[in-house]
């Protein structure tokens, strides 16, 4: 009986023996694949934080390039409205000098026709006032004839009555001439002194004259259609 035991005894120890073999074995094999199976969890890992990584630089890159993108787009809209305006100031520039060149033609014609007016009316005034010239002569003719006439006849004749009266008739053909051409005597002797048709020459004591009043007309003055030619030199009361 008791070998029977030992000879089971003997044979549960190799059986436990190759079981604890086994164990280690498994052991073993678990320790191995822990360990690869860390090994491909750390790759893992580091694949993952290498993607990661990228992704990241990528996306720093692509903001990188994003604002870089974004400055050229600001330039070339900055380059673009800055060739804009430009091109606008030079476009309102030609039109000024195209209106300034306008203007300025416009002036000089102007000028030309108003060169050409001053120099027609000109000789048409020079052509008037040698008219007038003209008739008031032709018109003293008569007269100058008148006084030759009477000053031959007072030369013939030495009658002094009939020398008056010739010079007398040719002073009547002159002053209706000159009457004729708007001349006007100015009326001065017991008028009130006017400055504007009088000049006074002297101030003298007149009885029963009230200052100011023209006592006597030293020359005679004239007016011209309505203006004064020459004042009359008058003397007037104090």
């Amino acid at each position: 009986m008791k070998n029977t035991d030992a000879q089971q005894a003997g044979e549960r120890e190799p059986d436990t023996a190759e079981a604890r073999e086994a164990e280690l074995a498994e052991e073993a094999d678990a320790a191995v694949d822990a360990e690869v199976e860390a090994d491909e969890v750390a790759e893992e890992q580091a694949e993952v934080a290498a993607v990661t990584e990228r992704a990241d630089e990528d996306d720093e890159a692509g903001q990188d390039e994003a604002g870089e993108d974004e400055d050229d787009d600001e330039e070339r809209v900055q380059d673009e409205v800055t060739v804009t305006a430009e091109e606008a100031i030079a476009a309102d520039l030609d039109k000024a000098r195209a209106e300034a060149e306008s203007y300025l033609d416009d002036l000089r014609r102007l000028q030309a026709d108003f060169d050409n007016y001053r120099k027609r009316t000109l000789r048409e005034q020079t052509a008037r006032a040698a008219s007038a010239s003209q008739a008031l002569v032709a018109r003293l003719l008569p007269v100058l004839d008148n006084f030759e006439l009477a000053v031959s006849s007072a030369e013939h004749s030495r009658d002094f009555d009939r020398m008056l009266k010739g010079v007398e008739m040719v002073f009547g053909e002159l002053r209706e001439v000159m009457e004729g051409e708007g001349l006007v005597k100015i009326e001065a002797e017991g008028k009130p002194f006017d400055p504007e048709r009088h000049e006074a020459v002297i101030a003298v004591e007149q009885e029963d004259t009230e200052p100011g009043m023209v006592v006597d007309i030293v020359r005679t003055g004239y007016e011209l259609r309505g203006k004064v030619l020459r004042p009359a030199m008058v003397k007037v009361a104090k």
